[in-house]
């Protein structure tokens, strides 16, 4: 009888434990119900579960642990996916994706995007990851023009547990983490966090990077309530290595070559500045409130407030004084070093309302308001010819910017009969920017220009479509999308410098999407075909700014259009095969180029259709795993093609001597291998593995800079060339090189 009672007692301890961790993770996943698409939804996602980021979490920045996903391609200045790293989604640049945590705004208001360097290690820290390709769900913060990551933080779940990971490699490259979590005290309280460094010397020379971070989070459940306070942070020191090489210099110097704080030193020797760093800290608060009304309708409430403060300091060589506030008897030009530093806030209030009734209907609305606060100003730290003392707060220029972003939004899908959904989802936004002060720009009478600005925009970004169940396991949909969005700081500031100069104009979007899902208990498989037509897109032109930071311009007329292929095959247990391809066409319409006449006059010239910068054709992803009792083995396999560096459709151009350059990234195919075992000894779980990356040696890049002009030839043609400044630059990334990882869980 004892034994009997205590076995009962036993399963209803378990039973409750199960209960109440269902509990808080249903609690906690209302934070991002209502910006999340759902098989219901008619548009292309993909969903990454906590356990695939921690098989891929050793270390390397989140954009890295997406890159097997459909139509994604991802850049690393330091060649090791460690410090300042990039994500394009079909194309498209990260100013203009759309990303969130917990369903609050994380793009830099300004910028218009997520610097991942500012974020060491948040992956050890989410719970999972949604990607929605095209315009997307409604959400908060900045427009979607090419994709929304939408990313929930871990949950508190109702066991406590402690962990340690570990990582050491190649370059460098180290990794240690601490996370713990208490599980629920007394039924309804919980704490969670997590503290982490991570290190890198970095392939490309001197492009090191040291990250410093923690998540901290607390919360209260109780039978249909969550309140949640969560912090976390990131403080990053990473040396430059956004300029890239040129192939001549990696012949000359090796692939490795950064020219990034390079200058003559006093005895006519090349030197390198130490301290041609970026230097950053940013701190998050949030503190969110989850309601279950009644089993119909839940309710999220969330308060945020982000600080940021930095600076990057930059060693100059023959800089004209005059644009520096000084002068100087001992000439006009001298080398100089430079601090552009920045301090920003960042605050507001997002919210919603989700209606479930389990049966027909299901409904959202919701929306946000944030305000940004920012300034920006630059200091001189030292000049190497000039007379007399210099003030150590010495200012060249200083900006400051408002920016208020309000959105509201409202959702519903409908099941109109057996099988067939009706999607409707229209959204409001508002944005109002003001910025106020001085530029780095001077006129022709060398007087410093203004940088003031106060722009107002409303915009309205429908959506509809329908799903239909054709079979069990068959289901097809259909979604038309329209989506705005303002120009970026950057956009504003570039424009300043050209002698063409133009205002910026706000991008509209028109997205068409169809696919078609199939599924079974071994076999999902998927296909999405979108065309994407743009009014006044912004697209990278190759060239990179005074700062180093890519430039962007207005396109009238473009298009993206593309089949998206999925596949995931389970044969038997223990072995899987996902595999994805994107084909698509990326191309600007009645493209204008700017040609150099023989006097010396311009004139503008209509290329045609032209292949937009950034935007491979083929996209190609495989991982391949087997799992085997404890033990683990995964090869990804990532090909894109050939991409354009400029929107001008031209591949190379002519040198002085009659040489060509190529302005291309080249085709790459890189295979990276995974090898774990996981084992307990009594209560600790213990994981051990390796990753060799790159393990074929392929020597590729996955981003560059260039610059060309045009002429026209004897015959009438236009040919590009180098007419003294013309550049393409490469983004060298590492050969083969590994990763020791292990993790203990206790």
């Amino acid at each position: 009888m004892t034994t009997m009672l205590a076995a009962l007692a036993a399963t209803s301890m378990t039973a409750q434990q199960a209960e109440d961790s269902l509990l808080t993770h249903d609690l906690q996943e209302v934070q991002v119900v209502s910006t999340r698409a759902t098989k219901k939804t008619p548009m292309a996602f993909s969903n990454v579960t906590q356990e695939e980021i921690r098989r891929v979490n050793h270390g390397k920045d989140v954009p890295q642990m997406m890159q097997m996903l459909p139509s994604v391609t991802t850049s690393s200045d330091a060649g090791t996916g460690i410090g300042y790293t990039g994500i394009h989604v079909r194309g498209t640049d990260p100013t203009r994706i759309n990303i969130t945590t917990n369903g609050i705004p994380m793009n830099d208001a300004e910028s218009a995007q997520l610097y991942w360097v500012n974020m060491g290690d948040l992956a050890s820290s989410l719970q999972s990851i949604q990607v929605q390709r095209g315009v997307g769900t409604s959400t908060n913060g900045a427009g979607a023009f090419g994709a929304t990551v939408n990313m929930l933080t871990e949950n508190i779940g109702a066991k406590p547990y402690t962990a340690i990971d570990l990582a050491a490699g190649s370059y460098g490259t180290h990794k240690e983490t601490v996370r713990f979590s208490t599980g629920l005290l007394g039924d309804h309280w919980g704490l969670q966090g997590r503290l982490s460094d991570i290190g890198s010397d970095g392939y490309i020379d001197r492009a090191s990077a040291r990250l410093n971070s923690y998540f901290l989070q607390t919360g209260y459940f109780a039978d249909n309530t969550m309140v949640k306070f969560v912090t976390f942070n990131g403080t990053e020191h990473t040396y430059h290595a956004w300029d890239y090489a040129s192939r001549n210099d990696m012949q000359r110097y090796g692939r490795t070559y950064n020219p990034c704080g390079q200058y003559t030193d006093a005895d006519g020797n090349t030197a390198y500045y130490k301290n041609q760093t970026d230097n950053y800290h940013q701190q998050h608060y949030q503190l969110i409130w989850n309601q279950h009304v009644n089993r119909q309708w839940n309710t999220n409430v969330a308060l945020h407030y982000t600080r940021g403060d930095g600076y990057y300091e930059q060693y100059k060589t023959s800089q004209k004084l005059y644009k520096y506030l000084l002068s100087s008897v001992l000439g006009s030009k001298s080398d100089l070093i430079r601090q552009k530093r920045m301090g920003n806030d960042f605050y507001g209030i997002v919210a919603s309302a989700n209606y479930d009734s389990h049966k027909r209907l299901q409904a959202n609305i919701g929306g946000g308001w944030n305000k940004y606060d920012g300034d920006h100003f630059g200091r001189l730290v030292w000049v190497r010819e000039f007379s007399g003392p210099l003030n150590p707060d010495h200012e060249y220029y200083r900006n400051k910017a408002k920016k208020t972003d309000g959105n509201i939004y409202g959702k519903l899908n409908y099941e109109l009969t057996k099988g067939l959904n009706a999607y409707v989802d229209m959204q409001y936004r508002h944005v109002s920017y003001q910025m106020s002060g001085t530029s780095q720009e001077f006129d022709d009478n060398d007087q410093q220009r203004p940088l003031n600005l106060d722009r107002q925009y409303d915009f309205f970004n429908p959506k509809a479509g329908l799903t239909y169940d054709l079979a069990p396991g068959h289901k097809v949909y259909a979604s038309y999308a329209i989506a705005h969005k303002e120009p970026t700081r950057n956009d504003f500031e570039d424009m300043m410098a050209e002698t063409d100069a133009v205002d910026p104009q706000a991008e509209r979007l028109n997205d068409l999407e169809m696919g078609y899902n199939f599924e079974t208990k071994n076999l999902t498989l998927g296909a999405n075909i979108y065309y994407m037509v743009y009014d006044n897109q912004f697209v990278l032109t190759g060239a990179q700014d005074s700062n180093g930071e890519m430039v962007a311009r207005n396109i009238k007329d473009s298009y993206r259009a593309g089949l998206e292929l999925a596949a995931d095959w389970k044969p038997f247990d223990g072995l899987r095969w996902n595999i994805n391809a994107t084909f698509s066409q990326n191309r600007a319409k009645n493209m204008l180029l700017t040609v150099i006449n023989d006097d010396w006059s311009q004139s503008y010239v209509n290329a045609g259709t032209t292949h937009l910068a950034y935007s491979p054709d083929i996209i190609l992803g495989s991982t391949l795993s087997y799992e085997y009792k404890g033990l683990r083995a995964t090869l990804m396999t990532k090909h894109v093609s050939e991409q354009y560096m400029t929107n001008s459709g031209f591949k190379a151009y002519k040198e002085d001597d009659g040489t060509e350059t190529r302005a291309m990234l080249d085709a790459m195919t890189v295979n990276d291998l995974d090898i774990s075992y996981t084992f307990s000894i009594g209560h600790p779980v213990i994981t051990l593995g390796v990753t060799v990356y790159n393990i074929f040696n392929e020597r590729y890049e996955t981003n560059g800079s260039c610059s060309m002009n045009f002429r026209r030839t004897a015959s009438g043609d236009i040919e590009a060339y180098n007419g003294g400044w013309a550049w393409a630059t490469f983004s060298a990334q590492a050969p083969i090189n590994f990763l020791a990882h292990a993790s203990i869980t206790f």
